[in-house]
Parts: structure tokens; C-alpha cells; sequence
């Protein structure tokens, strides 16, 4: 359900989880751990830097790091920012109206679905997927 950029961004963000604090590590070396992209992700990770997930620095062991504990950051502060998750709130059929008064086929079903969703990437932390927490 994630998008490829997004299931990228998971990754390279669990690889950041797992620095000693106050380490950073390079885009180029958490691209090849994730097998991404490499410049792809490194303007990812300054657009991450921008949003206040990630801090960058520049220089001798310069690179990236979170900008806060990984108990602290939800799969949905991450997603969000790529997929825009928080919009989601439109017709799953694409009508213009749609709401209890004027459903969609579908539209029951798909609220409790992308509601169901929405709590699991909100309760869900970076440091819950890392696997060696």
C-alpha cells in the first residue's frame, strides 16, 4: 500500500534509526544498504531535512540523521509527506459527492479501511519496525 518512493524513505529512515546518537551516515551509503537510488534518495532525504524529520550536515562525517528518537517519528509523519495520505478523504469512486447522504458503492467499506489504515501508520514508529529493537 505504500509507494515505491515511501517504502524507500521507511527504509532509509529505519537505517538512520539504528546510528549511535549524534551519528549521521550518507545518502550514498544508505542507499546502497537499501539498494535505492542514490541520488534519488539524497534529494529525498534534504526534502526530509527541509520537513524537520531528518537533520543534514555538511562536511567531515556529515550526512544524515534523525532530528528526533525514532519512538518519536509514526509511519504517518513519513508517508504523509510523500503520499499525502491526509487527503485520502475524497470518493474511493471518484464522485464528487459522496458522504452518508449521497454514498458511493463503496463508500462504507472504504471508510473503515482507510480509517483502519490511517491508525496503523499513526500508532506504528520507526522504531517499532527495526528489527533489532
Amino acid at each position: 500500500m505504500l509507494s515505491k518512493t515511501s517504502l524507500q524513505v521507511v527504509k532509509a529512515l529505519v537505517e538512520l534509526s539504528k546510528l549511535p546518537k549524534g551519528r549521521s551516515e550518507g545518502a550514498v551509503s544508505i542507499a546502497r544498504k537499501i539498494k535505492a537510488p542514490q541520488n534519488y534518495l539524497g534529494k529525498i532525504l534534504q526534502s526530509l531535512a527541509y520537513e524537520g524529520l531528518v537533520v543534514s550536515q555538511k562536511g567531515f562525517n556529515g550526512g544524515f540523521r534523525l532530528a528526533k528518537d525514532s519512538a518519536a517519528i509514526t509511519l504517518f509523519d513519513v508517508v504523509d509527506l510523500i503520499d499525502d495520505i491526509s487527503g485520502w478523504k475524497n470518493c474511493f469512486l471518484g464522485k464528487k459527492q459522496c458522504s452518508s447522504g449521497t454514498a458511493c458503492a463503496v463508500h462504507k467499506h472504504w471508510g473503515k479501511i482507510r480509517d483502519s489504515y490511517i491508525d496503523f501508520l499513526k500508532k506504528t514508529t520507526l522504531k517499532n519496525l527495526r528489527r533489532d529493537s
